[in-house]
């Protein structure tokens, strides 16, 4: 009863182990890589920066801690296959409905979405 009070955004206990619907399956963690994270923050900026900030509301969520709240797949998967997400994953659903507006594909690889959730590891 309490997870159905709770902003969609904020539903995240049941999320930890989703991997969302994409070709993403399985990522193994491993210390922060800040050579990736470098990488990751540069894509961010060109890509992602328009529609998210860290550490405020913007167009989209706010990604401040995004990698404790939802798992690498999950996250990576929402990246490279954003309209399958909201159509199928209960999560991208309700972060649709929350904000109103679809996440746009962006053309990224796979690398590059691994590189973008570890530069989010890290705020």
């Amino acid at each position: 009863l309490f997870l159905t009070l709770m902003p969609p955004s904020l539903l995240h206990a049941q999320d930890l182990g989703n991997t969302g619907v994409g070709p993403v399956k399985k990522v193994e963690l491993k210390p922060l890589d800040t050579t990736l994270a470098a990488k990751g923050k540069e894509i961010f900026t060109s890509k992602c920066s328009a529609c998210h900030k860290i550490g405020e509301r913007y167009v989209g969520q706010d990604l401040a801690g995004v990698s404790k709240r939802r798992s690498p797949e999950w996250t990576m998967n929402m990246m490279l296959n954003p309209q399958e997400m909201i159509q199928k994953d209960p999560v991208a659903k309700d972060l649709f409905g929350e904000f109103l507006v679809p996440m746009t594909f962006q053309n990224i690889s796979e690398a590059d979405a691994r590189a973008v959730f570890e530069y989010l590891r890290d705020k």
